[in-house]
């Protein structure tokens, strides 16, 4: 296995996407069950591409963009077999000029330390993706406190999940996720025990946009990103934060492939909601200081 090492030319690119989702590996099998991938379809309206892992990053080169690309582990929640995190960590070492790998665990296992541990050691991930809802996990239980303590050591990011999420929706009880569980409020206390670890709150946290932006005031290692949403819809709170007292913290997201980096683009264009001085900062200057790339 190859160990993935960054070799992005930041001035040969124009943004960074933190949130970009993985759907299908080589074989054909999906990150989730068959009724959820429907559900979430329909309610994203989702009909464009949805490649794989080689076809994401030949997408994002095209566009001279890079990409934090990931999986989410809920085997346990879901009785359903992951995309492998390693397999996405050497799918970008073979495309590291634009692609950069976060981890997955499934924090209800009793391996996920050691599961952790191998992909930060072995496979060089930058990082891990966390989605309280659909893995069934409450964050701020101490349970997983090993879990934070690991990658806070190793100087890994935790990027959360944070607000609404289609997962689910309009299923049966919603498939029987809970929402709250994705309350930006539960990842306060693990900010403030772990003060070293840099903790991203993913999308606008709606309906928990105020929580979310006071946890960002509160705990300096915390960030924001914008994926998830078109421009056009984001909280009038969050666009006034990012263009001023968080903007060094708020990154660029799109969701891909449920958002294309294109729409959000163009509807950030469309509605001039950021400044032009914040730009730069949110499209690329902050997460390469957050990621640890170039000089």
């Amino acid at each position: 296995m190859t160990r993935y090492e960054p070799a992005i030319d930041l001035d040969a690119i124009t943004a960074i996407d933190v949130h970009v989702h993985i759907e299908v590996d080589p074989h054909g099998h999906s990150s989730l069950p068959d009724d959820l991938r429907d559900a979430a379809a329909k309610y994203f309206s989702t009909d464009g591409p949805n490649p794989d892992l080689d076809g994401v990053a030949a997408y994002y080169r095209e566009r001279n963009m890079a990409a934090v690309v990931f999986t989410v582990d809920a085997e346990t929640n879901f009785g359903h077999p992951p995309i492998s995190s390693a397999d996405i960590a050497e799918g970008a070492a073979r495309n590291n000029d634009v692609l950069i790998p976060f981890g997955s665990v499934d924090p209800l296992k009793a391996g996920a330390v050691d599961d952790a541990r191998r992909l930060i050691e072995d496979s060089g991930v930058r990082g891990f993706k966390f989605h309280p809802t659909v893995q069934g996990f409450d964050p701020s239980d101490e349970s997983y406190f090993a879990l934070y303590e690991l990658l806070q050591a190793a100087g890994v990011v935790a990027l959360f999940h944070t607000g609404q999420t289609g997962i689910g929706a309009g299923l049966p009880g919603g498939r029987g996720l809970l929402l709250g569980r994705s309350n930006p409020i539960l990842l306060d206390p693990v900010a403030a025990r772990f003060p070293d670890l840099q903790i991203i709150m993913a999308h606008p946290s709606v309906p928990w946009q105020d929580e979310a932006l006071s946890v960002a005031t509160h705990k300096h290692n915390t960030w924001i990103d914008l994926s998830g949403w078109s421009p056009k819809y984001f909280p009038e709170s969050l666009v006034r934060a990012a263009n001023s007292y968080l903007k060094r913290r708020v990154l660029f997201g799109s969701d891909f492939p449920l958002l294309t980096p294109d729409r959000w683009m163009r509807d950030a264009e469309a509605t001039g909601s950021f400044k032009p001085e914040v730009m730069p900062g949110i499209l690329k200057d902050n997460a390469a200081r957050l990621l640890g790339l170039g000089s």
